[in-house]
């Protein structure tokens, strides 16, 4: 018999959609078994119960057409019969073919949304299933266990645990073990996976996981201290798509299982190897050579990287972006030398963090080669001058973010070069250069978009530094400053400050006693870190956040007059470790160029 006009089409699993699932509902099975994920991981999941859709007596089966037939025949809204039957106009939703309503599922970004359209009716729930599960949000460990409960039901709606693309545990460091890692082996079409801290997580614990997932894309086990060659080759074997690895940390890995990987994941883009001190050249060698696409690659501390490995990656990285060599102290201007002279126009950021024996030489090479660098991190390079710093102006617009921290021979001579020709500067750490005074400090004054800017220790700036830094005719932009011992600041330049930078949201004042001794200033202050000494902890006075906005108040409304005599400054002999830690002050969100994140720890712009 000929359908009706407009008669709904059954969705199966075999639909033309590949997002559609791959199990078609079960309609005699009434357990609760959805979890709810968020698509932003920045959400808090839902809590409510949630009702079966199973139950819901909505549907896209025949009966339910009768019965909506039935309730347009109440109005006398009937269209026509045929072969005796109602036939029924469909309204333009029930007509969308199941890759329309993916796409329109996948606009939503709320769990909550998300659920409701699957309690509509079984086609819907079909197709929006596999948004709500790509990526579950586990943050608690009750959601956890409802996961696994989820993927471990026998009588299960979908295939949950072939719907969950990404998956993030680290919410979970502390209680995640080989045996909750296993027990999500039965997923097996992993894009992403993030483990990082879960440090009683052995290579036991992976060993079903990492063969399930072939098509791993991007793989997160930093510090898993226990971590060693066996899970990289497996990593080797089986997951040849892989695009990015971080392993930071993971202390026990050698050479010989990164030149495996090399030879068998050639389309690695991002690797970050920091802290892994047992790499030699013999690895990062092999990687360069073979993984010729990578864009990002992260050496911090990888003590006994030399100079052979620098090379290499220069000449076989055409399309290398970032690259992190903090700490690899046996770095010199040889490195450089040996670059090839064709230009890698593609690379932005480079962080040379204490690499001590490197000199202006190495600068002047790293600029000519690299045109359009955006960060520039040479903080601790101690033989790094005015030449050096002459040859980066020549950057010109490209250069954003500097670190200079600690570069001590640094004069005013430096500033003015910056300000003149590198006027799109947004950050800036100049801790550590005594030799800077407020003449530079006034030229640096002029850059139009500095929001952040790092002069701690630099003893010789006034409050005249203070008024050049907010004296500009547009709204001052300065998010983040950084004074820490600069004993010459007063409260009246501080409370200008505060005042002019409405924008403003740390302010960092260690060891400059007229704050840290204040009880009514320091009450504003966020506490100090817990590894800090009794000295540090005393000294230590950041605002930072609602910190700043109570300051603003308090100095505006109940402080008394300014005090305009220079505060004593705290004259105590610290070892270079202790002050730089000091300098440090935890900045908690690591947002200075990545300068935190890329272990930089020295006093700058970061404090």
């Amino acid at each position: 018999m000929t359908k009706g006009r407009g008669q709904p089409r059954t969705p199966t699993s075999d639909g033309s959609s590949s997002s559609s699932p791959e199990r078609a509902p079960y309609p005699g099975d009434d357990s609760d078994d959805f979890m709810l994920a968020n698509g932003d991981e920045s959400n808090t999941s839902i809590t409510e119960p949630i009702p079966n859709f199973r139950n819901m007596a909505v549907s896209t089966s025949p009966a339910s057409t009768s019965l909506r037939a039935r309730r347009t025949s109440s109005r006398g809204e009937l269209r026509g019969f045929c072969g005796g039957k109602i036939a029924v106009e469909m309204s333009p939703m029930d007509q969308l073919p199941n890759e329309l309503l993916i796409l329109i599922f996948s606009k939503l970004t709320h769990p909550t949304d998300l659920r409701n359209c699957m309690l509509v009716c079984t086609k819907w729930a079909s197709c929006a299933v596999d948004q709500l599960w790509h990526r579950p949000y586990v943050a608690k460990w009750e959601q956890f266990r409802s996961v696994v409960e989820t993927l471990h039901s026998e009588n299960a709606t979908f295939e949950y645990a072939r719907l969950i693309k990404r998956l993030n545990l680290t919410f979970l460091a502390k209680q995640i073990s080989d045996g909750t890692v296993a027990s999500l082996s039965m997923c097996g079409r992993l894009e992403r996976l993030t483990l990082t801290n879960c440090r009683d997580l052995t290579d036991s614990g992976l060993d079903n996981l990492i063969p399930n997932n072939p098509g791993l894309l991007a793989l997160d086990l930093s510090n898993l201290f226990e971590l060693t060659d066996r899970t990289i080759n497996a990593i080797s074997e089986n997951c040849t798509r892989l695009q990015g690895l971080n392993i930071a940390g993971c202390n026990k890995v050698t050479d010989s299982s990164l030149v495996n990987l090399s030879k068998n994941c050639k389309l690695l883009k991002r690797l970050k190897l920091n802290e892994c001190d047992n790499l030699t050249d013999e690895a990062v060698i092999a990687i360069a050579e073979n993984c010729q696409q990578l864009l990002e690659v992260d050496l911090q501390r990888c003590t006994e990287i030399t100079d052979t490995a620098v090379v290499h990656l220069f000449k076989d990285l055409r399309q290398l972006r970032e690259l992190h060599l903090a700490f690899c102290v046996q770095i010199t201007d040889e490195a450089f030398y040996k670059i090839p002279s064709h230009q890698i126009e593609s690379l932005r950021n480079i962080d040379l963090t204490n690499c001590e024996l490197i000199t202006d030489d190495a600068v002047i090479k790293i600029v000519s080669v690299a045109p359009r660098l955006r960060s520039l991190i040479l903080a601790k390079c101690k033989n790094i001058t005015d030449r050096g710093v002459e040859s980066i102006t020549r950057l010109g617009k490209w250069i954003h973010y500097l670190a200079l921290g600690h570069c001590s021979h640094i004069t005013d001579t430096s500033l003015r070069k910056i300000a003149r020709h590198c006027n799109r500067i947004r950050y800036i750490d100049l801790a550590g250069c005594t030799h800077l005074t407020d003449d530079g400090v006034m030229e640096l004054a002029q850059l139009p978009k500095l929001k952040r800017v790092g002069l701690v220790k630099c003893a010789k700036i006034t409050n005249q530094s203070i008024t050049a830094l907010v004296a500009k005719p547009q709204a001052c932009v300065l998010e983040r400053v950084h004074l820490s011992y600069c004993p010459k600041l007063t409260l009246s330049g501080i409370t200008k400050l505060v005042n002019k930078c409405q924008r403003l949201t740390h302010l960092s004042l260690t060891g400059i006693e007229t704050f840290y001794s204040n009880d009514e200033l320091s009450k504003f202050c966020r506490e100090p870190p817990d590894e800090f000494t009794p000295h540090q902890r005393e000294v230590f006075c950041v605002f930072s956040g609602q910190g700043v906005h109570k300051l603003r108040y308090y100095l505006n409304t109940k402080a008394k007059a300014p005090v305009d005599f220079p505060p004593h400054f705290f004259d105590h002999e610290e070892d270079e470790d202790e002050s730089a830690i000091a300098e440090q002050e935890e900045d908690i969100d690591h947002g200075w160029a990545g300068t935190v994140a890329n272990g930089y720890d020295g006093g700058g712009a970061g404090n």
